[in-house]
């Protein structure tokens, strides 16, 4: 009698319990970077890939006067992030006193060369600072001063020398891509990164500034088309956004097609100052930016973002939705 009494208790229990286990969600293998994807405040990522690993160089947002060094931050996923603390800074460059910010990074030779602004200068004759270069062994740094003063340090075609980008193209050479204050300038670099190229024309700085451009320019190849990329707006308004235009050269001309990156009020504001890579062999985009949590006011309460871009049949980038999510995992083979 016990053990008939014991065995109806268990099937008694196992019928009550099993809707509750139905009920359970299936467990997933998936998971997402989330946005932000690292903590911290930081600004203007500039996104790369380095020996099947996802790098993150932005800015370290805070005032000025305590904007004085760079981290990093690797990933073999694009979810799980390290951060390099202080891969650069005012101590290995003597010339640069405040604001560096905006890095741009590309390996060459099996070196790694960091362009970066610094001082946010406004008067070149009064002035020292501009865009600068700096130098490693490794993505992670230690970097060094590569030329002892800003390789661009005057303002040329009205562009303030800052939100600096490098653009290899496809025959090889090599052009800084840089400008703030609505002008945007393009230059040849020499091999050696030490300084420019003349165009055949004699000039050094050709401005290729489209309509309602303001900063942080980028560009990149796809299907033999050029996309080029900027932010409009103010950086500490909501206003802040990324529009592109393309053209069948780096130097354009260059007409405006539309914002694709902008806030959302119900996720954050002032969505902005990009990056964005390709996996390679592959037609799947990342843009990397930073936006302002809504909970902000602080206009240095900037957080670094990823979420997917994606292209239409006619080659137009689609407007990106700004996610809390982030993307999924992605190693690279």
């Amino acid at each position: 009698m016990y053990r008939l009494r014991f065995l109806l208790s268990c099937t008694f229990f196992t019928l009550c319990i099993y809707p509750i286990l139905a009920q359970k969600p299936p467990k997933t293998t998936s998971k997402k970077s989330g946005n932000p994807v690292f903590p911290g405040w930081y600004a203007d990522p500039e996104a790369v890939i380095f020996k099947k690993q996802y790098w993150i160089y932005p800015t370290y947002s805070a005032p000025y006067n305590q904007q004085v060094f760079f981290d990093a931050f690797s990933s073999p996923d694009l979810t799980n992030w390290t951060k390099h603390s202080h891969i650069l800074d005012s101590t290995a460059v003597k010339w640069a006193k405040r604001a560096m910010w905006a890095p741009a990074i590309v390996e060459k030779g099996g070196k790694y060369f960091l362009f970066f602004g610094a001082n946010d200068i406004h008067d070149d004759k009064k002035e020292t600072g501009g865009i600068g270069v700096a130098v490693a062994d490794n993505p992670a740094g230690p970097f060094r001063d590569y030329l002892g003063k800003p390789l661009v340090g005057q303002i040329h075609n009205g562009a303030q020398p800052i939100d600096q980008f490098v653009f290899k193209d496809k025959d090889g050479q090599y052009y800084l891509i840089y400008g703030g204050w609505g002008h945007c300038n393009i230059a040849r670099l020499k091999d050696d990164f030490t300084g420019f190229l003349p165009f055949p024309d004699g000039t050094t700085y050709r401005e290729i500034t489209p309509k309602n451009y303001v900063e942080g320019p980028i560009m990149f190849v796809r299907n033999g088309t050029y996309y080029f990329m900027w932010s409009e707006g103010g950086w500490t308004g909501p206003d802040y956004s990324v529009a592109y235009a393309t053209s069948s050269s780096p130097f354009g001309p260059f007409e405006r097609v539309g914002k694709i990156l902008q806030q959302d009020p119900t996720v954050a504001r002032g969505a902005g100052h990009h990056s964005v890579i390709q996996v390679p062999g592959t037609d799947e985009w990342y843009i990397i930016y930073h936006r302002r949590p809504l909970t902000e006011t602080d206009g240095n309460h900037r957080e670094t973002c990823i979420d997917r871009m994606y292209f239409d049949e006619k080659g137009a980038i689609k407007p990106v939705k700004i996610t809390v999510d982030g993307v999924e995992a992605r190693r690279l083979n």
